[in-house]
């Protein structure tokens, strides 16, 4: 019996090859895919986000497909094919689960995730990688999430603020000086700067207080975007413009409404 996996790959195949396969398929290459499997991932966390079982199958689907393509495209290039790959991601986990796979004891989740950043560095260390704590964290992590993690690593060496309160003085220094700098309009970089500073706080204050930052915006985004269509409902059929007096008072109905 041909199992789901094979007929997946041979799909890829046939769709890759020179002569009979598909012309746009044929064409990409790992630079050209890359935004497809990032959107493909998000997707994924969407159909999570709305408790859409049924999409969540379509989109892992669609995710699989993703990693089946560039494993193709490798073994066309004779650097690894999908094989080589699922062989990859076992022996990782075999190795860095060693209180499930071997001897090991981790009394806790906080072991576990202790134990396993250990694992990651001790890999990098024996790759020739260098040895900054920082090192590993993707560039191509969405801007908040890789922000949180640069600070999670350099907590690992104890630069860190004792507790989330101890974070809540630095988002008010670094508010303080985004004011400081609007008066001055030849200064955008500067203003941009600063609220770079202020985000970077953020993604802090989201870590200590254990809260995938995010998770946090995408959920507050959601949160704004339904709070607004009502509020566009309503003033339509009031008949209202932009007055922004009567918008805010239609805004805190629509609050007190879901509330």
């Amino acid at each position: 019996m041909t199992r789901p996996i094979d007929t997946l790959l041979d799909i890829m195949v046939r769709l890759r090859d020179p002569e009979h396969g598909c012309p746009w398929d044929r064409e990409q290459d790992f630079s050209t895919i890359a935004p497809y499997t990032i959107e493909e991932a998000y997707e994924v966390a969407d159909a999570i986000e709305r408790g859409d079982k049924a999409a969540l199958k379509d989109e892992l689907g669609d995710l699989l497909f993703q990693v089946v393509f560039h494993a193709r495209m490798a073994e066309e290039a004779g650097l690894f094919a999908f094989d080589d790959v699922a062989a990859a991601i076992s022996d990782k986990m075999v190795r860095r689960h060693p209180h499930v796979f071997g001897d090991a004891k981790i009394a806790s989740v906080a072991a576990q995730n202790e134990a396993w950043e250990a694992h990651k560095a001790a890999e990098r260390r024996a790759s020739g990688g260098a040895d900054s704590v920082l090192d590993g964290v993707a560039l191509a992590f969405p801007a908040l999430l890789r922000a949180a993690k640069i600070g999670r690593r350099a907590a690992r060496i104890g630069f860190d603020w004792p507790d989330a309160r101890a974070v809540i003085p630095k988002l008010a220094e670094e508010i303080a000086e985004i004011e400081a700098e609007l008066d001055d309009d030849a200064h955008h970089e500067k203003v941009e700067d600063e609220v770079g500073d202020l985000l970077f706080a953020v993604a802090q204050l989201a870590r200590k207080l254990d809260v995938e930052p995010e998770t946090a915006l995408r959920r507050a985004t959601a949160k704004f975007e339904r709070r607004f269509r009502n509020v566009e409902k309503l003033a339509a059929e009031r008949g209202i413009g932009r007055d922004l007096d009567a918008l805010e008072r239609l805004w805190q109905q629509v609050k007190r409404e879901e509330q």
